[in-house]
């Protein structure tokens, strides 16, 4: 076969091209105006498809482009099946997800150390914390104290009335009564829940504060061993 002086140029030009895809450029015309080959592996007889423009048998597969020289410049992989797209999608939703949670991380931490100077400026605010939660539970076991007082004085009135009608006024003062002594005994257990999640907060918050500054408790005073 005698070979046109383009096509022997190109021969020469293309030391690295495979010995199937020479053929292929041999006995083509010439290569495309971009200068690239496209090519791909036909599903049905596994034989290698190339042109000058992607064959219609590469649409929908894999392929790879050759330059003149017969280097791969690139290589396009087939496109996802739906089941692969699923699992792509839910892929980059956990990594999303994860760096949304790493910036929130960093938020947090830059917000600890902005907020707390020292380890003690967490005691303190602690200790503040908590004597508000200490004062209101105080101020409601008062509260239940005077009101157990009066409900006892009412129910003494109450029992000049075991035989007859008692006076609206008595019946709803009981009643009254009753109600705040429940509301404040309410108000105590919702605040003894709210220490325990004032005191989580705070001790989060001192071993966070230890892990970013590199820092460790500092051990307690031997004069409070003995408290």
């Amino acid at each position: 076969m005698t070979l046109s002086p383009a096509i022997a140029s190109s021969m020469v030009s293309m030391p690295k091209l495979p010995a199937a895809l020479l053929l292929m450029v041999l006995v083509t015309p010439a290569w495309g105006a971009t200068g690239q080959l496209f090519c791909c592996t036909d599903p049905g007889s596994g034989r290698r498809v190339c042109g000058d423009t992607l064959p219609a048998l590469c649409r929908g597969q894999a392929h790879r482009i050759f330059d003149k020289a017969g280097n791969v410049i690139k290589e396009v992989a087939a496109p996802l099946t739906p089941e692969q797209k699923a699992a792509a999608a839910i892929e980059a939703a956990r990594v999303k997800q994860l760096e949304e949670d790493r910036r929130e991380r960093r938020r947090i931490d830059q917000a600890l150390l902005a907020t707390y100077a020292t380890a003690e400026d967490i005691d303190m605010a602690q200790n503040k914390a908590e004597n508000d939660v200490k004062q209101t539970i105080r101020t409601a076991h008062e509260k239940i104290v005077e009101q157990q007082k009066l409900q006892r004085k009412l129910a003494a009135e109450a029992e000049f009335y075991k035989r007859k009608a008692m006076p609206p006024d008595l019946e709803n003062n009981l009643r009254t009564v009753g109600h705040e002594i429940r509301l404040q005994q309410e108000l105590i257990e919702l605040k003894r829940k709210e220490l325990a999640t004032i005191h989580a907060k705070y001790d989060m918050d001192r071993r966070r504060y230890f892990e970013l500054t590199g820092t460790s408790p500092t051990p307690p005073a031997s004069s409070s061993a003995g408290r």
